[in-house]
């Protein structure tokens, strides 16, 4: 399935036993940084996969930008992390950082809404229908270009955990789908 382009996934810390890193697990060619302001060897050499490069260092200080140019990194996939891509990430890398929002956008976006909050949100609005929306990362909270979105129907007696189930299924099944999609278009150019 993997196109062969070179990708980083970047990782929220304390987040390396989230769901959307398995998916990446088979990728012979992503690499994986770990951000956050206890990232440390020992937590850094638990997610780095045999033969496969890791680096833990803080997002703005620039490090992440030298190493993925070091590397060649085409495309950055961002799995279950939280924070706002600084601007000269985003500057340096157009269309190359991909999130995965586990709600549609951009009604139920922006900073806080996210994992159980967002569910929480899309049930008190009573909303008819949920889905995930996979996006271009730019300099603000989800709303980057939208890639693909996709939407289901609630159930007339859908819970905040029955819905947050139902995403988390339609993210694994589609995500690694988009990402292997935009990784080929950047393969043609």
């Amino acid at each position: 399935m993997w196109s062969g382009i070179p990708i980083f996934v970047l990782v929220e810390n304390g987040t390396d036993r989230h769901p959307r890193i398995g998916q990446w697990e088979q990728c012979p060619t992503a690499g994986r940084a770990l951000q956050g302001p206890s990232a440390s060897a020992g937590r850094v050499d638990r997610l780095r996969p045999a033969g496969r490069w890791c680096a833990a260092t803080r997002l703005r200080s620039g490090e992440v930008l030298r190493e993925l140019q070091c590397q060649r990194i085409d495309l950055v996939v961002l799995a279950g992390f939280l924070r706002l891509i600084p601007t000269h990430l985003v500057e340096a890398l157009p269309k190359r950082i991909i999130n995965v929002h586990p709600a549609l956008l951009p009604r139920f976006g922006g900073k806080g809404m996210y994992g159980m909050h967002v569910h929480q949100a899309v049930i008190a609005a009573k909303e008819a229908e949920s889905g995930i929306t996979i996006h271009y990362v730019n300099e603000r909270f989800d709303e980057g270009e939208h890639i693909a979105v996709f939407t289901f129907q609630l159930e007339p007696d859908e819970t905040v955990e029955s819905l947050a189930g139902r995403i988390h299924r339609l993210e694994h099944a589609k995500f690694p789908e988009v990402v292997e999609a935009v990784a080929k278009g950047l393969r043609c150019q």
